[in-house]
Formats: structure tokens, C-alpha cells, sequence
């Protein structure tokens, strides 16, 4: 792998990491949907001077166009949708061991729709991820998993199975039309849909932006313009210069770097586990790569 792709994917990571503490701050203050409308919508202006500067869907056909338009569906307004919604009817900690299935969704799939090979060095270097991030949890949280929590569950899983589609069938659209462009109209395309489903429900709750605060306001603006719009560029960009499944296993790096920087913000010890669990991650996302 590149080195510009290592350094695209450890930024998105650390971004990614972040917007726990960001959505977190701007879930105090804002309505789930409204919070995610608002991000793609500041997300989405960040990419339109470019988009009528390169003449807009010049060079972009009606078929192509509706393939970018399902891979926003899927990549962003209902991925985002889905996964704040099941927040709602689960646990976090039942989210979080969910969303480690993330990059072996992704080599999966990879490996069925753009026949991209599984070699023993992935396989390995994904369950080293994988042990790793369990690690990091600690076994107070592994055994505070909870079953009865079907409804939440299913649709956090639901959202993560989107995710793993958003990046094989973005790998392929980058390929042809690169990294900024796809980036560009997937964003600017899940804010269209999102924004009349935020309005609804910022009515239907009595909500107007009045109420956010100058950190609600920070906290929105970090995730529309850090996480939505720059960290979602970096991983395309290192989407089209590598495998879905080597970029799919640096996932794995968030939850070591939302530990480190909830230690730093919030104060949170950094434990052994912390530290014996990055190790972990680290080598199994070295591996997969030399896969």
C-alpha cells in the first residue's frame, strides 16, 4: 500500500474517532435525524464550489448517476439513518462489538463481487484486528452485552452490512471516476435525500436550529466538515489506490484512537488493555496489508 494511503486512512481513522465525542456533544442538543442532515448538508456544501467548477454532471451519464445515487443511499443517508435509529433501541456496547464486523463484511464481500483473493496473511491479520479491538473493551464490557436489545441490534448490523457494500461498489465507481468526484456527488446526494427527513422531524419535535449552542454548533460543523467531508475523501482516495480489503481493515485502528482521545477529552484512563490491544490492531492491520 501507498504511502499517501496509509497516511489518508490513519487521518480518516483518527477523524472517525473523534465524531464520538462530536456526535455525542451534538446529540445533546439535536434530534438523531437532524444531526445527521445537517452534517451531510455542511459536508455537501464543502464539495459544490468543485462540483460547478468541473461543470457539474458534465462527463456523468443517467445510468452512472443512478449508481451514485444508490451508493449515497447506502453510504450515507440511510447508513447513518439506520445506524443512528438502532442507537436508539440498543446499547453501546452491543454497537460497538457490532461494528467489528465491519472490515470482515468488507473482505467478504470483496472477495464475492470484485474477486479480490483472501489470502491467509488477511485472514489472519483481520482476527489479530479483531482480537485486538476486543482487547481494547475490556472484558467489563464484553460481559455487559446484552440479547434482549433484537430491534437496535439488528439495524446497528444492518447499517455496518451498508458500510461493507458502500466500500465495494464505491472501489469499483472510484476506479472509473476517481475519488473526488464519487466523494463529491455520494455526499451531495445523501444530504438531498436526508435534509427533508431531518425537517420532518426536527417539526414533528418541535426543534429549530436557534436552540443549538456555539459547542452544539462546533460539534455539528466537526462532523459535517472533519468526518463526513474530509475523512469520507481520504478513504476514497485510499480506496483507489489499494484492495477494499486492506482499507477496510483500518477500521480497526477507531476504537484504540476514540480510547486515547476520550482519555485525553474526557479523562478516561489509558489502560494496559488500551495499550496491549493498539499493539494488537496495529499488527493485524500490518498483516493485512502485506496480504
Amino acid at each position: 500500500m501507498p504511502t499517501r494511503a496509509r497516511f489518508a486512512l490513519l487521518t480518516a481513522a483518527f477523524l472517525w474517532a473523534v465524531s464520538f465525542v462530536a456526535a455525542i456533544v451534538a446529540l445533546e442538543e439535536a434530534p438523531p435525524l437532524v444531526v445527521v442532515a445537517l452534517r451531510l448538508m455542511i459536508s455537501a456544501m464543502c464539495f459544490l464550489p468543485w462540483v460547478f467548477a468541473t461543470g457539474g454532471t458534465k462527463g456523468i451519464g443517467v445510468r452512472r448517476m443512478g449508481e451514485l445515487f444508490l451508493l449515497s443511499l447506502v453510504g450515507t443517508s440511510l447508513h447513518y439513518a439506520t445506524q443512528t435509529a438502532g442507537l436508539q433501541y440498543t446499547t453501546a456496547t452491543n454497537a460497538s462489538l457490532y461494528t467489528t464486523t465491519g472490515p470482515i463484511t468488507i473482505l467478504l464481500l470483496s472477495a464475492l463481487i470484485l474477486g479480490e483473493r483472501i489470502t491467509t496473511r488477511k485472514a489472519v491479520g483481520v482476527l489479530l484486528a479483531v482480537a485486538g479491538v476486543l482487547v481494547v473493551m475490556g472484558s467489563e464490557t464484553l460481559t455487559s452485552f446484552e440479547l434482549g436489545n433484537v430491534k437496535g441490534d439488528l439495524l446497528v448490523l444492518v447499517s455496518i452490512v451498508m458500510w461493507g457494500l458502500f466500500t465495494v461498489f464505491g472501489k469499483r465507481i472510484t476506479d472509473e471516476l476517481g475519488a473526488l468526484r464519487v466523494t463529491a456527488w455520494v455526499t451531495i446526494l445523501g444530504a438531498v435525500t436526508m435534509a427533508p427527513v431531518g425537517l420532518y422531524e426536527a417539526r414533528s419535535e418541535g426543534f429549530t436550529l436557534s436552540i443549538l449552542s456555539l459547542e452544539g454548533w462546533v460539534a455539528i460543523g466537526f462532523l459535517g466538515i472533519a468526518c463526513s467531508f474530509l475523512a469520507t475523501l481520504l478513504y476514497f482516495v485510499a480506496l483507489g489506490m489499494s484492495e477494499s480489503q486492506k482499507v477496510g481493515v483500518y477500521l480497526y485502528a477507531i476504537p484504540p484512537m476514540t480510547a486515547v482521545v476520550a482519555a485525553l477529552y474526557l479523562g478516561e484512563a489509558i489502560t494496559p488493555n488500551l495499550i496491549f490491544g493498539a499493539i494488537l490492531v496495529i499488527s493485524g492491520v500490518a498483516l493485512t496489508e502485506r496480504g
